[in-house]
């Protein structure tokens, strides 16, 4: 007979004695059942994000005070950023020399340089550097990765963070208005694989995430405008209130005005951070990704135009497609497809490319999506401003007329 458990009895199978009394199949029989029982339990995350003026000089002791010593001695820090945006400005040198001033930090190396923009994501070199350079100064779960730069680079960097040692604190530091109110507070990290968007990638909370107004100074005004279609979707999806105020400012938003873009950018990462952390599924396990609104034309557009389109444009374009196919199947009001694209235009961002023709290419992209997603094809479109929708079929020759009636519309403009 098999010496009974001591422990207290639970509610749990899984923490009962195996109790047997007629041999080898008993014990057998016993441990299948004891064993054979899906257990439902929670991981608990903090998600960290913080907002500043000027991380490189007043504020750095926001950043100082995420990079906790992780034993006896200080914190370990390797600093990664995008090559051009240390080009471009001051700061990233500037935070460099905090770092190695830092009495609680101890900064690995010089800052490590990559490019940016979809090429560090179209193959795994810059993964591999990072890699290397983790394993060359023997970071640990406990070090901790700064990276700076766009949405892709934090991305490919954000993959290698994840993967080494099965997770590296990460703390991102977006310097696009696209990241700092998208995709760097998200939780994905990817890198593109078989010409696919985001093939290859983890689920992976970051450490921590800063968003510096600093950062944007330099940022080119076509990169300036993109990360704004974002805001414009996650309202459309979220808020009235907030849809009609973009509306309102966009061309505040157009002129750089900080007041405005703040604003919107801190609203947008507010109302991703919400899904995420209170969505319920902040790992897409289940079938829709409403935060995804827009974005399977989009995920197929920038590789059919070797990304010469910026995802922000491509997310937009797609936004105002699937508002003209929102309106003619589930009726969502044409008034608002329209407000919706001159928002987007008004924002400098633009609506037609002709990579959208021809239009099976285009809907190549519907397959893609539901292989990323995995099961059935599910799609976020829109009822009302606020009210999504999951649809599992798309009627294409709609879709046509959806696209059709955008290209109309961007001509009009």
């Amino acid at each position: 007979m098999l010496r009974q458990n001591n422990l207290a009895r639970t509610d749990s199978p899984i923490d009962s004695p195996i109790q047997t009394t007629d041999g080898v199949d008993s014990v057998g029989r016993a441990i299948d059942d004891a064993l054979n029982h899906d257990v439902s339990f929670a991981v608990p995350f903090v998600h960290r994000v913080r907002t500043t003026l000027d991380l490189s000089g007043n504020d750095f002791d926001v950043l100082a005070d995420l990079l906790r010593p992780g034993g006896s001695g200080p914190a370990k820090v390797l600093l990664i950023a995008e090559r051009a945006v240390a080009t471009a400005s001051e700061h990233v040198q500037e935070i460099a020399e905090q770092l190695q001033d830092c009495d609680t930090v101890a900064l690995v190396d010089h800052a490590m340089l990559l490019e940016g923009g979809e090429a560090i994501k179209n193959d795994d070199s810059g993964v591999d550097a990072v890699l290397a350079k983790i394993n060359a100064h023997d970071l640990d779960r406990r070090s901790y990765i700064v990276a700076i730069g766009g949405g892709a680079f934090l991305d490919a960097v954000g993959y290698a963070a994840a993967i080494a040692h099965r997770g590296i604190r990460l703390v991102r530091l977006p310097t696009t208005t696209l990241a700092q109110g998208d995709s760097g507070v998200g939780v994905k990290n990817a890198i593109n694989y078989f010409g696919k968007k985001n093939w290859v990638g983890t689920f992976a909370v970051p450490w921590a995430v800063i968003n510096d107004a600093a950062l944007l100074d330099t940022l080119p005004d076509r990169d300036f405008y993109s990360g704004f279609s974002e805001s414009v979707k996650v309202t459309l999806l979220k808020s009235r209130e907030e849809f009609e105020w973009l509306c309102d400012h966009a061309e505040r938003i157009r002129s750089r005005e900080m007041s405005a873009a703040s604003r919107a950018i801190a609203v947008s990462c507010k109302l991703h951070l919400r899904h995420i952390t209170e969505g319920g599924d902040p790992f897409e396990m289940l079938e829709a990704r409403p935060l995804d609104f827009g974005h399977w034309s989009a995920h197929k557009l920038e590789p059919i135009t070797d990304y010469a389109i910026r995802h922000g444009e491509a997310v937009g374009i797609g936004v105002a497609i699937d508002c003209f196919y929102s309106h003619l199947t589930l009726g969502f009001p044409i008034e608002d497809v329209h407000r919706t694209c001159r928002c987007l235009h008004e924002m400098g961002l633009p609506l037609w490319h002709e990579a959208l023709s021809p239009l099976d290419r285009l809907l190549g992209g519907l397959e893609e999506f539901r292989q990323h997603l995995g099961g059935r094809l599910t799609i976020t479109m829109l009822r009302e401003v606020g009210e999504s929708v999951n649809v599992h079929e798309i009627d294409t020759d709609k879709m046509a007329k959806a696209i059709e009636m955008l290209h109309g519309f961007s001509v009009d403009l």
